[in-house]
């Protein structure tokens, strides 16, 4: 059985990073992907071209993990930046979009494929002053279903995970009004790990999944309710 191939955006720090580190315990051979740090390949996954650039370079894949995000603006919708709005959707949701675009043919010329999609429990459920981001990860569970129902009998997978908070650099740029407010949804009353959420990350891109896509997997502490 040949060594599977995966593509990690935002894959040098925080649940990026975590998830990366998983797949490569898995014998997977892993390829980062991030505009900061030190990744192996530097790229700005809200611009098309430089996308499209990575996959020509990279060629087909077996599995695509798409963790590179960004927080937004923390502040009531009206005051939100038509600036900051459209960057937080770019990144989270156009990201998104144009990874799987980019590599989804190979993908269904392979006849294989896992493509897990780092959503968030704010997509389900929106949090206040962080309308941005909880649209843009609404949206991404929307796609993650629309595309799972597009590539059901190609043998390509696609599930989303919806964390409530993961420790990470993002959770440390989070006002401390936010996070409280956070916290106290949250029934176990503590954050999660990255760890904990690469192992189901590392468990949807294996081939122990076989009759799962368009599906959301809550890693919430308790907090999901749908």
């Amino acid at each position: 059985m040949s060594r599977k191939k995966a593509i990690v955006t935002g894959g040098t720090s925080g649940l990026g990073l975590a998830c990366a580190q998983r797949l490569r315990a898995d014998d997977v051979e892993v390829i980062t992907a991030d505009i900061a740090s030190d990744p192996d390949i530097r790229i700005d996954v809200s611009d098309w071209t430089s996308v499209e650039s990575m996959a020509k370079k990279v060629g087909a894949i077996d599995i695509l993990v798409n963790s590179a995000g960004i927080q937004g603006p923390f502040a009531p919708m009206w005051e939100t930046s038509n600036q900051l709005w459209d960057q937080t959707l770019a990144v989270n949701l156009n990201g998104t979009f144009y990874t799987c675009k980019a590599f989804v043919p190979g993908m269904i010329q392979k006849g294989w494929g896992r493509i897990v999609n780092i959503a968030s429990i704010a997509g389900k459920e929106g949090n206040p002053k962080l309308s941005a981001y909880s649209t843009s990860k609404a949206a991404v569970i929307g796609l993650t279903k629309s595309l799972g129902k597009e590539l059901a009998t190609t043998g390509v997978l696609v599930n989303a995970v919806a964390p409530s908070v993961i420790v990470s650099p993002m959770v440390d740029a989070t006002p401390r009004e936010g996070l409280e407010f956070i916290r106290s949804r949250i029934p176990m009353q503590r954050f999660g790990q990255p760890e904990e959420l690469a192992e189901l990350v590392a468990w949807l891109a294996s081939e122990k999944v076989s009759f799962s896509t368009g599906a959301v997997y809550d890693i919430s502490g308790g907090r999901a309710t749908y």
